[in-house]
């Protein structure tokens, strides 16, 4: 059960804000024939892995200590604006040592606080195609949320995969390709995890736009329908590999899968992620995405954010006192309260956070060194909430690497860049100067003023300064000239020698915030750079013979009404470089040092050459709007691939100043067998008694004195009573879902067994070393070998051309000759299938050529590699 279709009446909607307590119900609304969310219960324990194994001991003993609202205490969150000064805080067990837990944004830095860095988003770590970096600016996340006394950081984002260009949130995660979204989130996770920090990856799944994402007391949450197969070697791909990085926790989208709200779908929370993933973690939902009480702790939702109902500030909650009281009247049953609670307090252990783990030292809800203790309170006592601790340490070096490592050159006609210091030059554009009205000037980023460093939305961060490109060109060349302006000015008559730097932007974010119309996604179908930027280039090239244009961006844009001008000689897409945007792109403006980055995503030259079910938002619909999955497999370069669209710039183009030169060899380094090995029975978990406790665990302490508004997990005596009466009769049966039932399994999903599913997917098939050599004579760069698999002709599957699997990126290689060998890996999940009818990863064919293809971009593939002569070729490639 979700909540209900189409729109409530008047009594209806009033009767949810009299009664808050309890989701208003209805029945789903029917989802396309073909998709479905089945039944899967119960929610699977924590613990039988052995990663974990002493960290579920620890939270074993301390759990068996706490009462029952203890245990429903630290489940969920005290209320939006309540308690401590996080954007999430938990309730807490004090009496037995485990303390309140705060949960902060974003996944670029901390948010809602000063004296922290502002890295470059998602989209821009993935175009820098840099493993190294990827961690390295990981580590650096960690060390900050640590140093501000966070113990939850709400990212890395692999969710929204990308899927349409069109969609809000795209770049807070890492690129339109499973593989790449996977790599990133994970080496994302291991460095912040390294810091004893808790990483979460989000949004488990399918919230591939922002309109209509949300459940409200009026209109159900789209459903994104997305068949089994595309589920699991798509979408469920990155979450995989974060689960096997040892991510302590997953937050659940907003939206439905098929037709099930995602913080209470129990195939996918219990049998997908606890079950065949071996998820050891907590579960929470998305802020103010839960939306009933029994039914999302039976489909195995372990934390509520904020702790609030739909509808907030009213001190009212679904879990809290009504999970103290669900589980005295039995609907809930302890086993599973005692599983949710483990579980949190199990990931505290697991990162060591039991060990001087530093208290919150900042205030989300203020700048100002003292204020309100409890803000939703409408009388709250004041304090100290902000310490001002500095945790930016030496991090900008991270921050600048990764925005200029990103920086994609496109084109470079002529070789116009890089330029030199000598050059006349004029640039165009706002998009080259900071905000005037002041970096921060706009809460949440939620306006597109001045250079574009981040989108907008709950994943963004303060800057503590902003070094914007303008004033970092103006350090490298003496003669510049700007117009501040999206409009053409009046300029004198350039010299043919002159050169032109035109900037652009074009901004997305958050459903929450409208940005000059855009209601989170991008609502210009065409895809155009905002504020007429088109123009701004085509009137600069009719007056300019050299022209740069350099595209702040949160993804692709439809380039085709100046790209092919002859004086547009070069163009740089610097995606959000963070407060490092200036230093980044004077580096490699002027050559020193080249660009290196390669596109996450493809740049087409219509909208209309990708699917309909890509290129276009779902719009408005009485009840619940369906967004189904139609293209299956084929996303951005695997559907251009399939239908032989040539793209204006595929995914993983990326020019240098100069060439590289690539040749491979290939060893078989495991044998495989079509199905992986049988997974092994589970560990054993945690056992507690499963007796209703008796009524006094419910009830608050003599004398203790609440704040209006705070959601406390405690019920009176009375109803303390009445409940523990119910569940005692247990006459009053909860009518719990189809396919319910409580018997917990000992082996689970044969493609199940590990974290992250059956361990020997990650065994490693095949091994392609890759020799890099600058083959230029002038400058040195950074070349990125990327590893596509073809699979064998005539097998059953149907299967992308290619699919981009490994990449690799070297150092700086010198002029005339400079090299490095990099090793691609080819796992067993690499060249498997999911096969709906086996439920299990199938390599079809052990003895088949496939084909391991290495090149610069997955239209620049230039050895081919086979897995049957295990031999490689100079060969172009498919497509």
């Amino acid at each position: 059960m979700v909540l209900g279709a189409g729109l409530l009446s008047l009594s209806a909607a009033l009767s949810l804000l009299q009664f808050p307590c309890h989701a208003y119900i209805l029945p789903r609304d029917a989802v396309p024939q073909g998709y479905g969310a089945p039944p899967y219960y119960p929610s699977p324990h924590g613990g039988w892995l052995a990663p974990w194994k002493d960290s579920y001991a620890k939270a074993q003993a301390l759990v068996s200590q706490m009462t029952l609202a203890e245990k429903t205490n630290i489940t969920g969150g005290v209320g939006i604006y309540m308690g401590k000064p996080c954007v999430g805080n938990t309730g807490s067990a004090l009496r037995v040592g485990f303390p309140q837990l705060c949960l902060q944004d974003s996944a670029l830095g901390v948010s809602s606080t000063d004296n922290v860095t502002a890295f470059p988003a998602g989209i821009t770590t993935g175009a820098t195609w840099d493993k190294s970096l990827m961690h390295a600016r990981g580590a650096a996340l960690g060390r900050e949320f640590r140093g501000k006394g966070a113990n939850i950081h709400l990212g890395p984002t692999v969710g929204p995969l990308g899927r349409k260009p069109l969609g809000g949130r795209n770049w807070e995660g890492f690129g339109a390709d499973p593989v790449l979204q996977a790599v990133a989130g994970a080496l994302t996770i291991q460095g912040v995890q390294e810091q004893g920090v808790i990483a979460t990856i989000k949004h488990l799944v399918g919230n591939e736009q922002e309109m209509y994402r949300m459940y409200n007391p009026f209109q159900p949450g789209y459903s994104a329908n997305i068949d089994d197969r595309t589920l699991h070697e798509v979408y469920l791909w990155p979450f995989a590999e974060g689960i096997r990085a040892g991510v302590g926790a997953v937050m659940t989208a907003y939206n439905a899968v098929n037709g099930s709200a995602c913080s209470q779908n129990a195939y996918l929370l219990n049998g997908i992620l606890k079950d065949e993933l071996g998820f050891q973690g907590f579960v929470m939902s998305d802020w103010l995405a839960h939306i009933s009480g029994v039914d999302s702790a039976l489909a195995g939702l372990d934390m509520s954010m904020p702790g609030d109902t739909m509808v907030p500030l009213f001190g009212f909650s679904y879990w809290k006192y009504e999970l103290t009281r669900s589980v005295l009247n039995g609907s809930v049953p302890l086993d599973r309260l005692n599983d949710m609670a483990t579980r949190i307090v199990a990931t505290w252990y697991q990162f060591g956070q039991d060990k001087n783990y530093p208290p919150p030292n900042f205030s989300s809800n203020t700048k100002s060194r003292d204020g309100l203790l409890y803000p939703a309170a409408l009388l709250s006592p004041s304090g100290q909430v902000n310490w001002f601790v500095n945790v930016q340490a030496d991090h900008y070096l991270v921050a600048r690497q990764v925005a200029q490592d990103a920086i994609t050159l496109l084109k470079n006609n002529g070789s116009l860049l890089p330029l030199s210091g000598s050059s006349r030059l004029s640039v165009f554009g706002t998009d080259a100067a900071v905000n005037p009205d002041g970096a921060n000037a706009c809460l949440n980023r939620a306006c597109n003023k001045g250079t574009l460093g981040m989108g907008w939305g709950s994943g963004v961060a303060d800057y503590p300064y902003f070094d914007d490109p303008i004033t970092a060109i103006r350090k490298r060349a003496g003669d510049v000239s700007f117009y501040n302006t999206d409009s053409f000015p009046s300029v004198p008559a350039p010299k043919p020698e002159d050169v032109a730097i035109v900037f652009l932007s074009s901004d997305a974010g958050e459903n929450s915030f409208t940005v000059e119309g855009n209601h989170g996604d991008r609502d210009n179908s065409k895809l155009s750079a905002w504020h007429n930027g088109d123009e701004l280039v085509k009137k600069v090239a009719a007056k300019y013979s050299n022209v740069v244009v350099v595209v702040h961006t949160v993804g692709p844009l439809i380039l085709e009404p100046w790209i092919d001008l002859p004086s547009v000689k070069s163009v740089l897409f610097a995606h959000l470089p963070g407060q490092e945007a200036g230093e980044s792109l004077a580096n490699v403006l002027f050559g020193s040092v080249s660009p290196s980055g390669h596109l996450p995503y493809s740049i087409v030259k219509a909208s209309t050459d990708l699917p309909d079910s890509v290129s276009n938002l779902k719009g408005f619909a009485f009840g619940q709007v369906q967004d189904t999955y139609s293209e299956g497999l084929y996303i951005d370069y695997r559907y251009l691939n399939k239908m032989r669209i040539k793209p204006r710039f595929a995914f993983g183009h990326g020019l240098s100043y100069t060439t590289f030169s690539y040749s491979a060899t290939i060893r078989r380094v495991t044998l495989l067998s079509p199905l992986p090995p049988p997974r092994g029975p589970k560990g054993p978990t945690p056992a507690y008694s499963t007796t209703i406790p008796p009524a006094a665990e419910a009830v608050a302490p003599p004398g203790f004195s609440t704040v209006w508004r705070y959601i406390y997990s405690w019920l009176s005596p009375d109803d303390a009573k009445d409940a523990h009466a119910v569940g005692v009769a247990g006459k009053d049966k909860y009518a719990y879902p189809a396919g319910y039932g409580t018997a917990q399994s000992s082996t689970g999903p044969a493609a199940g067994g590990d974290q992250g599913g059956n361990a020997a997917l990650w065994d490693v098939a095949y091994e392609v070393e890759v020799t890099v050599r600058n083959a230029g004579d002038k400058y040195g760069g950074k070349a990125v070998a990327q590893a596509y698999v073809q699979f064998p002709d005539g097998i059953e599957y149907d299967t992308p051309v290619v699919q981009l699997r490994d990449f690799g990126k070297t150092g700086v290689l010198a002029a005339k000759g400079g090299e490095e060998k990099v090793v691609l890996k080819i796992t067993r999940k690499d060249v498997s299938v999911w096969d709906v009818r086996a439920q299990n990863w199938v390599v079809p064919e052990v003895e088949g050529r496939y084909v391991v293809w290495i090149g610069e971009a997955s239209d620049g593939l230039r050895i081919a590699c086979y897995t049957d002569t295990l031999t490689c070729e100079g060969r172009e490639g498919p497509v």
